[in-house]
């Protein structure tokens, strides 16, 4: 059940005997994807470090996720079609050109590297963050000097909107990298992405 206001959120409790121990929000999403591949239930996911990680709290301690201090959160999962091809991710969807003056960003937890990028996002409310942006290289310096304490919102290049699903046609196509990792097969045009909505348990 996702999050509701007012309502706790996550338990105290370790990591279990069968869990897997990640690094980085790529290496979380290859989990589940290679769960569901080969039909498996997807294990719970002990995170050491990532964008997700960081939006929990997490420490990056490998011995607190097996002892009485881990918390164990269910998260919601970002999936997405991108030309035609399944994907996921964890933390955040990127479609960009080269210099960020013009891009779409989908937002499952709340930072990208050192900016707030979805300074609303939650990683369990049954909602993505999305924002599609066209600004000039003028503005783009602003937006980043105001990113790192997501202040950089709202802006008026900047479309936001908060729904469990959404799509997107980019004309001209555009780069596209998932958790932090490009996407083989260079640009894309047509996205749709949806959050599947308490699909994967994690533990800091």
């Amino acid at each position: 059940m996702t999050i509701a206001k007012g309502r706790p959120w996550g338990q105290a409790q370790p990591l279990p005997g069968d869990g897997v121990v990640v690094g980085s929000d790529a290496e979380a999403a290859g989990v589940v994807a290679a769960a569901r591949q080969a039909g498996r239930p997807v294990p719970t996911i002990g995170l050491l470090g990532g964008d997700l990680c960081r939006t929990l709290g997490g420490r990056g301690d490998v011995a607190r996720l097996r002892s009485g201090q881990a918390v164990t959160f269910p998260v919601d999962l970002g999936t997405v079609v991108a030309d035609g091809k399944p994907l996921l991710f964890v933390a955040h969807l990127v479609a960009r050109n080269r210099w960020w003056t013009r891009g779409v960003i989908v937002m499952n937890a709340q930072w990208i590297g050192a900016w707030n990028a979805g300074p609303r996002a939650h990683p369990n409310d049954g909602l993505l963050d999305t924002y599609e942006a066209r600004v000039s290289l003028g503005q783009l310096r602003q937006i980043r000097r105001r990113a790192a304490t997501g202040s950089h919102l709202p802006h008026p290049g900047i479309k936001e909107r908060r729904a469990p699903s959404a799509q997107f046609t980019l004309a001209p196509p555009l780069r596209l990298w998932l958790d932090g990792v490009a996407v083989p097969g260079g640009a894309v045009r047509e996205l749709r992405v949806e959050v599947e909505p308490d699909a994967v348990r994690v533990v800091v």
